[in-house]
């Protein structure tokens, strides 16, 4: 997985569809006199959904796409007919991915599991159409509820690498080159410090037709938290590790 493929933050626009409107209208037919109303409801709106899909490692996808809109649903009709639901919109995204609330950068969920689904954006109700609306005394109403508009908001996804072992060590303590001796992954390595930028997966092949997920943590020195070297920036992909790997340098002083 090269660099510039690594996607683990991105800013997102959705909006959900609208609800459609109810249908006024009134009963005629030839042998039925003083038909009444009928007018059926109007469709919901199309959600916004975020789904969970364990063969997807980054946000690559999100990287040129980030305005995601579903269709309103159909107004209602006569004959007592509902109106079409507006089509879903369905967003794919590794496991481990939050979604935050940028304006209070609180975490609203967190996809883990394959195929699990999360509303983030509701389609708006359909309106009633006005046969809900008779009664004794008003037996031909001539008004419907219009749709309830959708929901448009900004959102962030922060993917939290899911990986079974991650290495952790200073940089250039041969983290890079341990990945790609026991993977199949081909990560830039080279004889100066900070030569990862961002996070490398392989998948190491074992007995029994198993593997496990192994990732490559950019090097965290003293003083990242100041902002020394890369930063803390990746270091909320080693929470998501099963095992950590501390490597040390044969020629280490301590």
């Amino acid at each position: 997985m090269t660099e510039g493929n690594f996607v683990d933050y991105v800013k997102i626009n959705v909006t959900s569809g609208n609800g459609g409107k109810g249908s006024v209208h009134l009963r005629r037919e030839k042998y039925i006199p003083k038909g009444g109303p009928d007018g059926g409801d109007g469709g919901r709106g199309g959600h916004i959904i975020v789904k969970g899909n364990k063969n997807l490692w980054t946000l690559l996808g999100f990287k040129f796409k980030r305005h995601f809109k579903s269709e309103h649903g159909e107004h209602g009709s006569k004959n007592r007919s509902t109106g079409a639901d507006g089509a879903d919109v369905f967003l794919d995204v590794p496991l481990g991915t939050i979604v935050k609330d940028p304006e209070t950068n609180e975490v609203l969920f967190e996809i883990t599991t394959h195929d699990e689904e999360q509303i983030i954006a509701k389609g708006g109700q359909g309106g009633r159409g006005n046969w809900h609306f008779k009664s004794p005394t008003q037996q031909t109403p001539r008004y419907a509820q219009p749709g309830i508009p959708g929901e448009e908001k900004q959102l962030i996804l922060e993917l939290k690498v899911l990986a079974d072992v991650g290495l952790v060590g200073f940089p250039n303590a041969g983290k890079s080159t341990l990945l790609s001796v026991l993977t199949a992954a081909k990560p830039k390595i080279a004889d100066y410090e900070f030569t990862t930028l961002k996070p490398n997966l392989g998948i190491v092949q074992y007995r029994d037709f198993q593997s496990f997920v192994i990732a490559d943590i950019p090097g965290i020195i003293e003083g990242a938290a100041e902002g020394k070297g890369l930063g803390h920036y990746f270091l909320r992909h080693i929470e998501r590790n099963a095992t950590l790997l501390f490597m040390v340098p044969a020629d280490s002083k301590d």
